[in-house]
């Protein structure tokens, strides 16, 4: 694995600071449709399905369950060091507890195994990595790379090991990996569930809510690997790639033109602000 990026000197900056391709890539618009094709992907591995499946309140429980998963990255992402490993100490106390038996598999599981960490970490990193970069952020290769090192941190303080730390990696990773995914009748009423999610009767027919969430979502499914999206049964064609990419630019390009408050939520605005005021003082 590479080398993990040296922390910033002041706990205060959290684990990545700015200057970092972290804060970079996570403050960016088109992060989250990456993160939703990354959820898309994860319901592919059976034994990490299956301890949503059986112990989350997803079906229940989904906007609340999406709202603190979000908040579990930015937290992690740009909270000071103590406020990080606090929310990651509360998160490996909940896994001890989610563990049983894959039926797809037969095989125990349990959400504390360093594989299935790896697993939601890879996937995760790399929707977020590669929809900022097909969405035009400029990026380059060195930077990418960068990226996924500095996540290698994340990943650990949940627990995972191996973790890869390179776009090289990345491709090794999900090579070996992917004979133990499969499309199943449980990954597919968990995409379905995504797609259209329960909401209240109001939102749903007095708002855009529902019609945007479809969007959203939507073009999440279509960044997925071109094989991801194979193995949920739908074609993965280019041409599909190549929509995706002018979909998420012009999703970038419209929210960068919204103001600051529409952009990023309370704790990237002040991570990125504590950035800008360290370079004007430099």
């Amino acid at each position: 694995m590479s080398d993990v990026p040296a922390l910033p000197r002041d706990p205060e900056l959290g684990y990545f600071g700015p200057g970092s391709v972290t804060w970079k890539v996570m403050a960016d618009p088109a992060a989250g449709p990456g993160g939703i094709a990354a959820l898309f992907t994860q319901a592919l591995h059976p034994r990490a399905l299956a301890g949503v499946d059986q112990h989350s309140d997803f079906r229940t429980q989904f906007w609340p369950r999406l709202s603190r998963t979000a908040e579990y990255v930015m937290t992690v992402t740009f909270s000071s060091r103590s406020r990080a490993d606090e929310v990651a100490g509360y998160v490996r106390r909940a896994h001890e507890h989610v563990r049983g038996v894959d039926p797809v598999t037969g095989r125990t599981y349990a959400a504390s195994e360093p594989d299935l960490l790896r697993w939601v970490h890879v996937t995760e990193v790399w929707g977020f990595l590669d929809a900022v970069r097909r969405a035009g952020a400029g990026l380059t290769d060195d930077e990418a790379d960068r990226f996924l090192a500095e996540q290698v941190r994340a990943a650990e303080l949940l627990g995972a090991t191996d973790v890869p730390a390179s776009r090289a990696e990345v491709a090794d990773y999900f090579e070996a990996v992917r004979p133990e995914l499969r499309a199943t009748w449980t990954s597919r009423t968990a995409a379905l569930r995504l797609l259209a999610p329960p909401m209240p009767t109001r939102v749903a027919l007095t708002t855009p809510a529902r019609p945007a969430w479809a969007a959203l979502t939507t073009l999440g499914f279509a960044l997925q690997p071109r094989w991801a999206r194979r193995m949920h049964g739908l074609p993965g064609l280019p041409t599909t790639d190549l929509a995706a990419g002018l979909a998420i630019r012009a999703l970038r390009t419209t929210v960068l033109a919204l103001p600051e408050t529409w952009q990023r939520g309370p704790v990237a605005r002040e991570a990125l602000a504590k950035e800008k005021a360290l370079l004007g003082a430099a």
